[in-house]
Parts: C-alpha cells; structure tokens; sequence
C-alpha cells in the first residue's frame, strides 16, 4: 500500500498499514460501532493534512429481533475485520440490510460486496437504481466460476421512514438528506436509542493514541470554535466561508429541534455521547457556521496547501 505525503506517492511501512479495531456498544443489544482505525498525517483526505494521530472509520450496526441494519461498510483494508465484527454480533440466519450514507465515497461502500459474499444480505439501500453498479470494488461478478446472487436494492427517498424488521412491528429510523453536504448524503436518527448518525458531518474528533478511546463524553471534551472551524475549511468544507450558511444554519436547526437526540455518531472519528455534549457540539457548529456567512466575510480563492 501506498500513501501521498508531501506530494509524493510513498510505500507505507507494516506499521502504517496495522491497525485497530473495536466494538463499541451504544447501548447494548440495539447499537454497536464497529471502528477501525487509520493513521494520519496526510494520509487521509477526510482530515486536514496537517492533523496528526489517529481516527477510525465507524459503521453502525442496529439490531431488531432477527433483522439487523448495517450503516456503511468501512474502507477495504478493514474489510476482514468488519466481518469478524459483524459476525460476533448477529446470530446466524439474522437478515442484513445494508445502508451506505454516501454512496458515492469508498469509505461507505467499499465493503458491500464483502458482506454480501459473508453474510445474508436482504438489501442494499441506495439512491442508484442499481446498487450492485455503485458497490463493485470486489470484483466477483468477474471472478473464473464466480456465482453470484444479485444484490437487491431498495431505493432510497430525499426523506422517508425505514424499519430494521417488520414494517408493523419493528423499529423505525427516520432517514433524510443531510443538512449540511458536498455530496449525496443522507442522516439517519434512531429514536429507540437517541442516537443521530451524522455521516461526515461532527467528524472533528480524532486522538493522538491509535487506542482512542474512540468515544467522547461533555466531562473529556475540549473542543473549541477554532479547531471545528480549522476542520471544516481544510477538508471538503472548505467551501463554507463567504457561502448562505444562514440557510444551512436553518436546516440544521430544524434538526436539532426535532430530534430528541442523546448520541452522535459519526461515519469517523470519536463517537459523541450525551445530550450536553450533543448540544455543546451542535453550538460549537453553528457559531462557526455564523462566522462564516457572505454577511461577515467574502469568498475567496484558496489554494490546495493553504491551512486555514
């Protein structure tokens, strides 16, 4: 495997590619993070190149009676350990359904095929007709003898209920088009646990130790305006300053506003948890969002190498 660092592409040593990995139980018997971590420094497009540590890479599992809904698939190189994870979890014969919040982002539907070859999968939820084209990283369809059962997809709606089980008896998860966005991607907020899972979006929290810990309550918590602000104008948010973030700051409202919501969880980083640390984050958000409005400051040209 190899890394871009400082412009050029450099194998990665045995150490760089190891990684960790955890199950971390939200609440026991409903909702478990699945996390696998990854270095940084430069390594990883989803932080600032100037970040160093760890992070992790969450998927979600939710569980109902014999069904279980699975909330992203990770990157490929965790792909065996995803399994393990999955597989110490449900029991066999437990229908699983998989949701990739980002279609179009390996770190959501890298895996899918993976599961799909190790586990009953009832289907795959996706905005594309056709969810077996958008997951194709395996390659089994082309594999010598390779026998395939087609991947069933369940179109996804900009906002709709789903259920993890029976429609008339299992739980509902509120599904809808994230508020805040570059690309497609969708929130989700589970009432039975509280817990709203926020995609690439309250992804700021990662650790200097590859041992986390990889969750945060409102008692360890130090973040300030300044590193969510750092965070967003040099990842894939670097777009906001000078943009209507008045109108976003209203979407995300709506949300807060709605939703009773007690946990956080993010498609990687730290696991939130707790409601003052939820709304001390989502505060910490909309500061930033405010000061960042075409009402106080202008849109600029920035270059790739500027760290803001």
């Amino acid at each position: 495997m190899s890394a871009v660092i400082n412009g050029e592409l450099k194998p990665m040593t045995a150490q760089e590619t190891s990684f960790k990995s955890a199950v971390l139980p939200i609440v026991d018997g409903r909702l478990y993070a699945l996390q696998n971590s990854f270095a940084l420094g430069g390594r990883a497009s989803a932080y600032p190149a100037n970040a160093e540590g760890y992070s992790v890479c969450n998927c979600y599992l939710l569980k109902e009676g014999n069904r279980a809904v699975l909330l992203d698939s990770g990157l490929t190189v965790h792909a065996e350990s995803l399994i393990s994870q999955v597989a110490s979890l449900i029991d066999p014969g437990t229908r699983l359904s998989v949701y990739p919040l980002r279609i179009n982002e390996f770190m959501s539907v890298a895996n899918v095929e993976a599961l799909a070859d190790a586990f009953d999968v009832e289907q795959c939820y996706s905005s594309n007709a056709d969810a077996a084209v958008w997951v194709d990283f395996g390659a089994r369809s082309d594999k010598p003898g390779a026998k395939v059962s087609p991947l069933v997809t369940t179109m996804v709606k900009r906002s709709q209920r789903l259920f993890v089980g029976d429609e008339d008896r299992g739980r509902a998860l509120e599904a809808f088009q994230a508020p805040i966005r570059l690309i497609g991607t969708r929130w989700i907020y589970d009432e039975v646990t509280r817990t709203l899972f926020t995609s690439d979006s309250f992804s700021w929290e990662w650790s200097q130790s590859e041992d986390g810990p990889w969750f945060l309550d409102n008692a360890m918590c130090n973040t300030t305006a300044a590193h969510v602000r750092s965070f967003l104008l040099n990842t894939r948010y670097w777009w906001l300053e000078g943009g209507d973030t008045a109108t976003l700051r209203r979407k995300l409202a709506m949300v807060f506003e709605q939703y009773d919501i007690e946990n956080l969880a993010p498609g990687y980083g730290r696991v939130l948890r707790g409601r003052d640390l939820v709304q001390r984050q989502y505060q910490l958000l909309d500061q930033v969002l405010a000061g960042l409005d075409k009402s106080v400051v202008q849109a600029r040209y920035v270059d790739r190498d500027e760290i803001r």
